[in-house]
């Protein structure tokens, strides 16, 4: 899955969304999405890469819990057969949730 398979997923979703953060006076009120390609999980053959995966970590930011908003994500996220795990973090500077989706792709 590359970038623009994401943008197009990240679509679906009908939320604000940008690569890694929204840029100083673009930012929007929540919820919103950051998504970002923090690292890769290649597999390895004869000494080179003989396959490459993509770590892919879709952050949704809420102001309050919303699983309503939550189980919308992972639907978009089934629907393209993407496996994912979730965790989720109150972030006190931010008055924020950050709910977590790690994939590889």
């Amino acid at each position: 899955m590359c970038h623009e398979d994401v943008m197009l997923m990240m679509e679906e979703t009908e939320l604000p969304f940008a690569y890694d953060h929204f840029a100083e006076g673009e930012s929007v009120d929540p919820p919103f999405i950051c998504f970002l390609f923090p690292g890769s999980e290649n597999f390895a053959a004869d000494d080179s890469v003989y396959a490459e995966f993509s770590e892919l970590d879709v952050e949704l930011y809420t102001d309050k819990k919303d699983p309503e908003l939550e189980d919308m994500v992972e639907a978009v996220l089934d629907r393209h057969e993407v496996y994912w795990d979730k965790s989720e973090v109150w972030i006190e500077s931010e008055r924020l949730y950050e709910v977590l989706y790690q994939m590889t792709v």
